[in-house]
């Protein structure tokens, strides 16, 4: 009777191991997914940087300098990206690639800038499909990148409790999930200011 309780209690305590394990598993799988969700929207925004910049050149003739820069922040923000999409969650690699996208965004922020200068070039019907299109995936970035973080976040949480992080250290779930911000992030949440 009691060898019996030993392995009614032995079963249970195993079905409850796995249990943990197979949660685990689900939060890793869902937050690379995530990644893959930002991984889809950032290729499409690099795809759509070159038709932006040849659209550009025709009107921007003194401006190679910011066109340039401009590519080169793209070729950096892909290079992260391909990095990145190698190990989801790794901090160096997403904080690799956070780097290279805020300094991207910053290049096309200065390009926009640029652009204001050319009024044909903003009154382009081919240029504004563009930054139409550049905009709505900026906005797709974006939520794809709060849903990546919220399953990082839900990841190591649930991994570092007790006693899922017993179950995580012996299992090959050491290292915590790394969310992705975006350099220029910092300066858009803060509050605009206002002064009479």
């Amino acid at each position: 009777m009691e060898f019996l309780i030993f392995l009614a209690v032995l079963a249970g305590l195993v079905f409850y191991v796995i249990g943990i394990y197979n949660k685990l598993v689900t939060l890793k799988n869902r937050f690379e997914n995530g990644f893959a969700q930002i991984e889809v929207q950032l290729k499409r925004r690099y795809d759509l940087i070159p038709n932006l910049i040849e659209t550009a050149k025709g009107y921007m003739a003194h401006e190679r300098e910011t066109l340039e820069a401009v590519t080169n922040a793209r070729n950096q923000a892909m290079a992260g990206l391909q990095a990145a999409a190698q190990s989801p969650g790794d901090p160096a690699l997403i904080e690799k690639l956070g780097s290279a996208e805020g300094a991207l965004s910053g290049a096309l922020g200065r390009l926009n800038v640029v652009m204001e200068a050319y009024p044909d070039l903003k009154a382009n019907e081919n240029m504004m499909q563009l930054s139409e299109e550049l905009t709505s995936t900026e906005n797709k970035v974006a939520f794809s990148r709060q849903a990546y973080n919220d399953a990082v976040m839900e990841y190591n949480t649930y991994k570092q409790t007790f006693p899922p992080n017993i179950v995580a250290n012996n299992f090959g779930h050491q290292k915590d999930a790394s969310l992705l911000e975006f350099e220029d992030s910092a300066a858009i949440q803060e509050a605009p200011k206002v002064s009479f």
